[in-house]
């Protein structure tokens, strides 16, 4: 959800990162599953990471930690990548506004019904999804948020398991209330086979989430390897209390990649703040799961 005015923004604007000052605690044990977790304090909250590559817990943690201290805004964050067997979380049931990562959830409702009723998506709808994902067009957001309706929209929570997930009331979809752990689940279903959307419709969300407009690509795509397809959907919206909601949600695919993670944050005092702050984690954990052991 947001304002034309700030479809595009300078990014030298971006706040500086305040070096982390939080006193960072990293414990590490065994698991039976021959995985590895790994706990660091953030403040009064922990990252906590696990991981059946050794030494990638316990790095995670830490790095993500020492990225987010210091920040003077509220973030959570969750992350998969199912070639190391890694998932990490901080404040990953918190709930946020939306804002505009809501969209993807939309369309993922939108095609649900779709397979339902036996049918492919109508030009208009096709229309109405691209503009919505690859430029985060509201008014084509609340043309389907309508269309798909309150029941459909709750119907298509409980298929995808994001039970934490609560939608805005009338048409205020971008006030939804969505958790980071959440929005991965739901990273987590557009990239692998299930039974509540088939191949195609995956394939197409994913491919409107790799084509967004290029002033949006900022966030979680932040040190991506040139290797990997990314796919993300980016919100941000300011209210009078609690500042600005900055928030980014993606999945990177394709040459050996297999992860996604989402980073939510809000009581940022600019847009700009928030970038930084989802860039400042996004950054070492694409270093951390592409690096050489």
């Amino acid at each position: 959800m947001h304002g034309s005015h700030i479809l595009t923004f300078s990014r030298r604007g971006v706040a500086a990162a305040l070096a982390a000052s939080s006193l960072l605690a990293v414990f590490t044990t065994a698991t039976p599953a021959s995985a590895n977790t790994a706990v660091a304090t953030l403040g009064g909250s922990k990252v906590v990471c696990t991981s059946e590559k050794a030494g990638l817990a316990s790095r995670l943690s830490h790095d993500i930690a020492g990225a987010l201290g210091g920040r003077q805004d509220t973030s959570a964050l969750a992350l998969y990548d199912r070639i190391t067997g890694t998932t990490c979380e901080l404040r990953a049931d918190a709930h946020f506004d939306s804002a505009s990562v809501v969209k993807v959830t939309v369309l993922g409702a939108l095609l649900r019904q779709a397979e339902e009723a036996h049918r492919k998506l109508t030009p208009q709808e096709v229309k109405l999804t691209t503009a919505m994902i690859t430029k985060s067009d509201n008014d084509a957001t609340s043309a389907l948020w309508h269309q798909i309706g309150s029941a459909g929209f709750k119907k298509f929570l409980a298929l995808a398991d994001m039970k934490h997930t609560v939608p805005g009331s009338g048409g205020s979809w971008g006030l939804t209330q969505i958790t980071a752990a959440d929005e991965l689940r739901l990273m987590r279903l557009l990239t692998t086979e299930n039974s509540v959307l088939t191949a195609a419709s995956r394939a197409y969300a994913l491919d409107l989430m790799e084509h967004v407009a290029s002033d949006q690509r900022w966030g979680v795509p932040a040190g991506s390897p040139a290797s990997a397809t990314v796919h993300v959907k980016n919100g941000w919206l300011s209210r009078a209390t609690d500042g600005w909601r900055v928030h980014s949600v993606g999945a990177f695919t394709g040459s050996g990649h297999d992860y996604g993670m989402t980073v939510l944050s809000s009581g940022n005092l600019t847009m700009d703040y928030g970038v930084a702050t989802i860039e400042g984690a996004a950054r070492v954990i694409h270093r951390d799961l592409t690096s050489a052991p």
